[in-house]
């Protein structure tokens, strides 16, 4: 059985934010994962988008002009 990950092998962490600029978790998020139930990591993954965006931090696959 796979674990569900929002990872996207992007693994650069912002010194700003403190968040992976490829799937937006912070570390300690990132070191929990495998001990988190389904529904936290799928809690965390919904929140990850907007994370994201209100950081300024986008997925490397994110079209800038949309």
């Amino acid at each position: 059985m796979s674990l569900e990950t929002p990872c996207i092998k992007v693994c650069v962490m912002d010194p700003l934010s403190g968040l992976c600029r490829g799937c937006g978790r912070t570390l300690a998020e990132i070191g929990a994962w495998t001990t988190l139930s389904a529904d936290e990591r799928r809690t965390i993954m919904a929140a990850l988008p907007a994370r994201l965006a209100t950081t300024g931090l986008a997925p490397p696959d994110a079209d800038p002009a949309s």
